[in-house]
């Protein structure tokens, strides 16, 4: 991985602002329905490949997060468990279980809109992302639409965690 990699142009900031918009509509879908508001989109190319919101509670599945529902409709789209030439938008930060899925899938490039101080795995709490000892270290982007991601977020939890500090 490029330890520093090219600034992005406006073309590029414009095309990660517009793609985390449909991860942000996913994480407002997931939380109609009770979930956590964390959505994630899969492009490659401009192309949208696949889009999903968290589905934890609606499933009832510890592993219904959005991201790996996202990389298995997107592998289920190109035909094959490698996703080359993708980029992952998701509004926060992988966890540890997404940040393997992402690895094995083979993603290039994650854009993440906010950080997740509790359970982050590409930086904020433990780095699965960057781990030198596996095969694969996607690109990161990160603080696409950062507010935003963390608005959302926030409001969920003051409505279900109301004496929280």
């Amino acid at each position: 991985m490029d330890p520093h990699p090219p600034e992005p142009t406006a073309a590029d900031a414009a095309q990660h602002q517009e793609a985390m918009g449909i991860a942000l509509e996913q994480a407002r879908r997931a939380e109609q329905h009770g979930d956590v508001p964390i959505g994630a989109a899969i492009f490659r190319q401009g192309e949208l490949l696949a889009a999903a919101g968290n589905e934890r509670e609606l499933r009832k599945d510890p592993t219904a997060h959005a991201e790996v529902l996202a990389i298995r409709a997107a592998a289920a789209a190109l035909g094959g468990w490698r996703l080359p030439g993708t980029t992952l938008y998701v509004t926060l930060e992988p966890c540890a279980m997404c940040a393997g899925a992402i690895v094995l899938a083979r993603i290039p490039t994650v854009v993440f809109a906010t950080t997740d101080p509790k359970a982050g795995a590409a930086g904020s709490v433990i780095d699965v992302l960057a781990e030198p000892a596996l095969n694969h270290r996607p690109r990161l982007i990160t603080g696409v639409r950062a507010a935003e991601s963390a608005d959302l977020l926030r409001d969920f939890f003051a409505v279900r965690r109301p004496n929280a500090s």
